[in-house]
């Protein structure tokens, strides 16, 4: 089956909060749109994320710590940060290039990419859902990062000081202004930070279809295929599906973890791409327990109240795409969550779940146009893909002619930095 190129102006591959974003942009932009996933839209990683409105992590997913704690990333299978042994020689290549983003000047360029998309998220998502008539599915009530152990202390300090170091609004909150703000958690928590310049989304896969169905309204078309090839072609990008070829004059990019195959195959770039897998728990009967994203210092995963319950989430397994889900590192979060309130909460029906977030060395996304205009990319937010969603978008209608203004600069995340 063949799709006549003179029918679209190109084809999103990825149906994820990046994708549907991006394809809602341009079509809002007058071009014809063709939105390709082997999957319902919204149902990988954008389906089960933290639905936390990150823009305060700034700093790259690791830090020269990582060298004290791979002993345990390979011992330990319960563990925050965990690398399968199996995948290990996989790995290790990917490895090597993120210690070598954490000398200072690359990891100062890393901080300096992540925080300008993350500046402008907040903007973009209120302009972004505004213009759908559904601000409040974004809920900028700010997120709370809590300490139990005295000794943890000089950390949050540590930590404010970075982050006040980077622009980014943040308070010191001791113990009594928690339980007032939050007070089902324990009386046992020392203190912690506030972050007043975030949120949290209701319903993240709900988000994506609201975008979707926008999108939609804008006349871009889903076609639910496996896109297992691409090539260009004198007059066109021939992508090879599990249902024939489809010949499109362009083509953007932005399958998350998937991404790196299509783009050697149209550009002979080979990214450093691996993948994140992240878990959450999601416990349908935990509506009222925090009024905002709680994440734990030391047991180091995020609780975030949702429409449907509350989602714990958060660590980080390095095992490739292949391997099965370990959902015991869901179940573990429910254990990681004891103590911290003074009521334990209610696991009755609740349902684990596993997703691939697309990370690259340097913390950094992909966002660009190659081959002479014809190949567009965004891919490799890691796990800010859903706060970064909105800004990538508006980046990806720049590269096609948009005019909005203030947008960051996009040489931080060019392709050819590999």
């Amino acid at each position: 089956m063949t799709c006549a190129s003179r029918e679209l102006d190109i084809a999103v591959i990825g149906a994820g909060i990046v994708g549907v974003a991006c394809a809602l942009q341009l079509a809002r932009q007058g071009l014809r749109v063709v939105l390709i996933d082997r999957q319902a839209p919204g149902m990988g990683a954008s389906f089960g994320n933290a639905g936390h409105l990150a823009t305060e992590q700034v700093f790259p997913i690791a830090d020269l710590s990582i060298l004290k704690r791979l002993p345990n990333m390979l011992m330990d299978p319960m563990g925050p940060l965990r690398l399968d042994w199996k995948y290990l020689p996989s790995a290790m290549p990917w490895f090597v290039r993120l210690l070598l983003n954490l000398r200072p000047a690359p990891y100062r360029r890393s901080v300096a990419g992540i925080r300008a998309l993350n500046e402008a998220s907040l903007e973009a998502w209120r302009r972004l859902l505004g213009s759908l008539g559904q601000a409040e599915m974004l809920q900028e009530d700010g997120s709370l990062l809590v300490f139990e152990k005295p000794q943890s202390a000089a950390a949050v300090d540590a930590l404010q000081a970075r982050m006040l170091g980077q622009n980014v609004p943040v308070q010191r909150w001791q113990a009594d202004t928690i339980r007032q703000a939050a007070p089902q958690l324990s009386e046992h928590l020392r203190g912690g930070l506030f972050f007043p310049a975030t949120g949290h989304f209701l319903d993240p896969h709900a988000t994506v279809m609201a975008l979707y169905e926008a999108a939609v309204a804008a006349g871009v078309r889903f076609i639910r295929r496996d896109v297992r090839g691409a090539r260009l072609k004198a007059d066109s990008i021939g992508l090879a599906t599990d249902q024939g070829e489809l010949n499109v004059p362009r083509v953007l990019v932005s399958c998350g973890a998937h991404s790196a195959r299509l783009t050697h195959a149209l550009t002979s770039k080979r990214v450093p791409l691996d993948t994140e897998r992240g878990y959450h728990l999601m416990l349908p009967h935990e509506h009222r327990r925090l009024p905002f994203a709680v994440t734990s210092l030391e047991r180091k995963f995020i609780m975030t109240p949702m429409s449907a319950g509350l989602r714990l989430a958060g660590t980080v397994e390095f095992a490739g795409l292949e391997r099965p889900a370990n959902m015991d590192r869901a179940w573990q979060l429910q254990r990681l969550s004891r103590g911290l309130f003074k009521k334990e909460l209610d696991a009755r029906d609740a349902t684990p779940w596993m997703g691939f977030r697309p990370s690259l060395p340097d913390s950094l996304p992909v966002i660009d146009r190659v081959c002479d205009g014809r190949v567009l990319l965004a891919f490799g937010h890691q796990h800010l893909g859903l706060t970064q969603a909105a800004v990538t978008a508006q980046m990806v209608g720049g590269l096609m002619g948009s005019g909005v203004e203030g947008l960051p600069d996009l040489e931080p995340y060019r392709l050819d930095r590999f």
